[in-house]
């Protein structure tokens, strides 16, 4: 993988893109796992925002509570 770089005055910034640009519905069972992740597993929490996998791991999450119910 290759970046590349915009110049905006002094400084280089990469031109980095998302490559999963699908749009997850997230409801409160997906909030409430995303806030468990942030405050008690933040080293789970990043590695899954790095990786890409954190919005399809809460709609999963989500999806399966509001099927329990």
């Amino acid at each position: 993988m290759e970046l590349t770089y915009t110049k905006c005055g002094d400084y280089l910034i990469p031109n980095l893109v998302l490559s999963d640009t699908k749009e997850y519905h997230i409801g409160k069972y997906g909030r409430l796992r995303r806030a468990y992740l942030k405050e008690h597993r933040p080293i789970l929490y990043t590695d899954l925002i790095v990786t890409e996998k954190l919005f399809p791991h809460l709609e999963e999450i989500d999806t399966a509570c509001r099927e329990r119910l």
